[in-house]
Parts: C-alpha cells; sequence; structure tokens
C-alpha cells in the first residue's frame, strides 16, 4: 500500500502539469510554477530531502537553464539581425528558383537541414534556425514551430556527434548500441510523411494535395535513415551528419531527373516570385558562418569542470550554441546593419527570452530536484526510482522508448534523458534477461522521438518566432505522430527480443 501511495506521489506533479496545461488551458507559465511547487513541497516535506542536496538542485538546475537562456538569447539576436537586413526575406526567392513546390521545400529544411544541424551541433539549434526559415517560405510561426519540432527527432539519436550515446550512456557497455538504435531508428523514415500530413491538413484539396507528395515524403525519410544505418561502423558520430548529406544529395538528384516530385506545383503563397534586393552571397554567408562556428565549436572545445567549496560540482560546456548564433549575427549586424542595429536586437532577444528562461529554469530544478530526489533523510527512494520500479517488467522493450521519450519530454535533452534513466534501464534488462544493447538503443530511439514534445525545444522554438502561450497547441499537433513513432518502436523492440 505504502508503495502504490509514494507511486502515486511520484506521477502527481506531471499528471497536473498536463491537466492544467492541455485541460484547464492555463499557461505554461504558471502551469509549470504549479509543478515546480509541488515536487519542492514533496521533497522537503515528504521525502525530507538533505538541504545541501536541495540547494544543489536549485543551483545546478538554474545553470543549466542559464545554458539554454544562451541559445535562445542569440537565436534571437540572429533571426533579428537577419530579418532587419532582410535576408529572410530572400530565402524564399531562392527557395523558389530551385523549386516552387512548398511541400518538398519544406521537407528539404525541416527535414534534411535540421538532421544535419542536429548531428553537428544539437542542444535544440536545429529548430531555432530552421522555423523562422519556414516562415519565410510562408507557413504561420505556429506551423513552423510544430514542422520544425517534428524535423528534429530521429537524427536526435546520433545528435551532437554522437553526445546522447556517449554521454547520456557513459560507464555503461554501449557495445551494439549504436548499431541497434539505427536499425530501430529506420521507423524515422515516416517523419517525412507526418510532415506532410500536417502541411496539407490545413489546404483546401488536402487528401489530393497530400497524395501527390507522399512518394516524395517517403523517398525523403528512406534517403536519411538507410545512408545512417550503412554509417554507423565508423562511428556513432558521423550517422546524422554524413546520413543528412548523402540524403540530401540522393534527392536533390531525384528532383533534378523529376523522380518523385509531385506534378502539380503548389504555393502557400501567392504564385509571383518575390522581389530579390541582396546577392546571393549576402544571404548564404551568415547561415555559412553560423554552420561552420556550430561545428567548429562541437569538435573543437570540451568542457570545465567547476567544483564548488560545498561540494557541488558542475560541467560547463565551453561549446554553446548561443555562443555561434552571437558571432555569427555580430558582424552581420557590424557590417551590413543599419545604425544600433546590434543594440536593438539584444534587446528584443532579451525581452523575448526572458519568460521562457523562467519557464525553463522552473523545469530545470525541478528535473534535479527530482534526479537528485535519493538524498533524503526519510529512508525513501528516489522520486526517479520509484518511477523505474515500473521498468523491470516483461514488456520493457515496448516501454523502454516511452521512457526515453517522457527523458526528453521533461529535460528537453535526449542526452539528459540516457543520464537520468540509462542505468535503469541496463539494470531492469539485467533482472529480466532481456539484449542490455537493445534495450539502450530502444531507450535511445525513445529519447530522440521524445524531441518532438521535449518542452524546453518546444519554449525555445516559440520564442525564436515571436509565438506566445501556444505550448498546448503545439503539443497536441506533436503528440500523436510521437506516440505513432514510440508505438511502432516499441512493438518492433517486443518482436525482436
Amino acid at each position: 500500500m505504502e508503495f502504490n501511495f509514494i507511486s502515486f506521489l511520484s506521477i502527481l506533479p506531471f499528471l497536473l502539469f498536463l491537466f492544467l496545461l492541455l485541460w484547464k488551458k492555463v499557461p505554461l507559465l504558471w502551469s509549470t510554477l504549479t509543478m515546480f511547487l509541488v515536487i519542492l513541497i514533496l521533497q522537503i516535506f515528504y521525502w525530507q530531502m538533505i538541504p545541501i542536496y536541495l540547494i544543489n538542485s536549485i543551483i545546478k538546475g538554474t545553470l543549466v537553464s542559464l545554458d539554454i537562456f544562451v541559445i535562445i538569447l542569440g537565436a534571437i539576436f540572429f533571426l533579428e539581425v537577419l530579418k532587419d537586413i532582410k535576408i529572410i526575406d530572400n530565402v524564399r526567392f531562392f527557395m523558389e528558383t530551385f523549386l516552387k513546390d512548398y511541400r518538398v521545400q519544406v521537407i528539404l529544411l525541416a527535414w534534411f537541414l535540421e538532421n544535419f544541424i542536429e548531428g553537428t551541433a544539437g542542444f535544440g539549434t536545429p529548430s531555432t534556425i530552421v522555423a523562422p526559415l519556414l516562415v519565410s517560405l510562408g507557413t504561420s510561426p505556429l506551423t513552423a514551430v510544430i514542422l520544425s519540432l517534428l524535423g528534429n527527432s530521429t537524427s536526435v539519436a546520433f545528435g551532437a556527434a554522437g553526445t546522447p550515446i556517449r554521454v547520456g550512456f557513459e560507464g555503461l557497455n554501449i557495445t551494439g548500441v549504436p548499431h541497434f538504435a539505427a536499425l530501430f531508428n529506420l521507423v524515422g523514415f515516416l517523419v517525412p510523411v507526418f510532415m506532410l500530413m500536417f502541411i496539407t491538413s490545413q489546404q483546401n484539396d488536402r487528401k489530393r494535395s497530400f497524395w501527390e507528395a507522399l512518394p516524395f515524403a517517403i523517398w525523403s525519410g528512406i534517403a536519411f535513415v538507410v545512408p545512417s544505418l550503412l554509417i554507423v561502423p565508423l562511428g556513432q558520430e558521423f550517422p546524422s551528419i554524413i546520413g543528412s548529406l548523402v540524403g540530401l544529395g540522393l534527392v536533390l538528384i531525384t528532383i533534378r531527373l523529376k523522380i518523385f516530385i509531385p506534378k502539380q506545383i503548389r504555393t502557400l503563397q501567392d504564385t509571383n516570385a518575390p522581389e530579390v534586393k541582396l546577392p546571393f552571397y549576402k544571404i548564404v554567408l551568415p547561415y555559412f558562418l553560423l554552420i561552420l562556428l556550430l561545428i567548429v565549436g562541437k569538435f573543437s572545445l570540451g568542457q570545465i569542470k567547476i567544483n564548488f567549496p560545498w561540494g557541488l560540482i558542475y560541467n560547463l560546456n565551453l561549446f554553446n550554441p548561443g555562443l555561434a548564433f552571437l558571432f555569427a549575427g555580430l558582424p552581420v549586424s557590424l557590417f551590413w546593419g543599419r545604425k544600433k542595429l546590434t543594440t536593438n536586437s539584444l534587446k528584443i532577444a532579451f525581452r523575448r527570452g526572458l519568460e521562457p528562461f523562467i519557464v525553463i529554469a522552473l523545469m530545470s530544478v525541478a528535473a534535479q530536484l527530482i534526479i537528485n530526489s535519493g538524498f533524503n533523510l526519510s529512508g525513501k527512494l528516489s522520486l526517479l526510482s520509484m518511477i523505474a520500479k515500473g521498468f523491470e517488467v516483461s514488456f520493457l522493450p515496448f516501454l523502454a522508448p516511452f521512457v526515453g521519450a517522457f527523458g526528453s519530454f521533461l529535460t528537453g535533452s535526449a542526452t539528459v534523458s540516457n543520464i537520468m534513466f540509462g542505468n535503469f534501464l541496463n539494470t531492469a534488462s539485467h533482472v529480466m534477461n532481456f539484449d542490455t544493447a537493445k534495450i539502450l538503443a530502444l531507450g535511445l530511439v525513445g529519447a530522440a522521438a521524445g524531441n518532438m514534445i521535449a518542452l524546453a525545444d518546444i519554449i525555445t522554438a516559440e520564442a525564436v518566432v515571436g509565438l506566445h502561450n501556444k505550448t498546448r497547441f503545439v503539443l497536441k499537433a506533436v503528440i500523436i505522430p510521437c506516440l505513432i513513432y514510440l508505438i511502432i518502436v516499441g512493438f518492433i523492440g517486443l518482436l525482436v527480443i
């Protein structure tokens, strides 16, 4: 009876959060604050968390949120600079000189470009770059956020040069994990289909529009996931990076040969080509500089360990994608922009990034409280351990992807999800006599799919395109594709283990 009561308390904050956000339509800030306060009260009065660990959780959660805030700040600054110089407005013209069909344009950006950026940088960067580009094509900001979140999923398994495996499963035997993850990741070929379903559902002739472009969507999915699988032997760092480049090359060839592309061209805006005001190099250079900084920063900068006097250890990443946004935007602003563009863009970035920062800070501190709740005076298992007790079941292969997705939903990171649940999945697989590599791979693929619903990523993408209090609409749009993805992966897990 005691176990059941504690189990209920363990999931109560999350149930309350979802109830307030999705059912009662309470704004995200207040829903998050309520969840945070419930977790804090439980830790203080029920778990009786040791005070120093309570303080450490608050400090570490705040530091993690500051890291994300730099990304939000940099992304908004970069976008504001490009908008002021009219670079964003001119992107559409150069996309349409290649192919006018908006369905193809969306998949090229939200699938292949996002996969490449995820492979090199990760940490929420893809949606912050691609969502504004999708808006420039004519999609609404809400649609752009949803599409960018759908796209930032499959490639996350090998994102940021393999960080979810290398760091997320540190200390565990990962032999075979990349191979099985790439196999399970083949389900990702459906993601462009999800994108197509969503964008065509908003059109009058939606059924015809969908079926016309379905071959291209399926081909685009296959063109990424299959090369990614074949590249796994080179190392966990390369499937998303090389797979996206190879896939894009294959798809561009078929576009030139007019294979798989829709016969009827459909556009979101008027068919007249937009006026060109900037030379091609001015449009490409800021993005080239940004991607270069992301790649160089990711592969050349490590992290430093900060030891606080009272025992807290924090690993500070010297590489932060937000700094790449800032350093790419600054020269563009100074040399091509009007007077005071830099200061004005920074002011806008701080103003629009403040509320998302508060929400992410509350979420990050709540996540740290959950992780450290085992350090208590009550003698009770940690809140995380109570949740993990449910892992030791015969249908663990089906459950593992959902566990990974829940971690990403809560923390906004597949890497942190793996850190939170990797050891529990590893232990449960031994107890239940399952193949550990396959169970960890299922959890990893689930964490990648869970990026679609990652609250931190949703908030960041919304902030970049200027949306406010639309989180529940975004969640409602992405939750079904995410569940379909997870259910398919889960059933595959049951079949192969």
